[in-house]
């Protein structure tokens, strides 16, 4: 019984070494984000009043067939970014 015993107590070691690393990665990508510049611009202008009313009323008419492929959405994307 003692090998059962060890591998239960090693299992909540293993689990944590995952979470704790799950954590550093997340901050990791988290600091990434916030020192890159696009990203803070972008975030700049989602959370201006004005334009966040408008994103919150974006959404597909798929009643009247319009729609954006994703070529199209990857095109106006790059023309808007330079």
């Amino acid at each position: 019984m003692p090998a059962l015993g060890s591998a239960a107590s090693s299992a909540p070691s293993a689990e944590s070494r995952r979470i704790s690393d799950d954590v550093a990665q997340a901050r990791h990508t988290a600091l990434s984000a916030l020192n890159n510049d696009r990203f803070r611009v972008m975030l700049e202008q989602i959370t201006d009043p004005s334009a966040s009313g408008a994103l919150m009323t974006m959404r597909g008419d798929t009643a009247a067939g319009a729609g954006t492929d994703f070529k199209s959405a990857q095109s106006s994307y790059a023309d808007n970014s330079e």
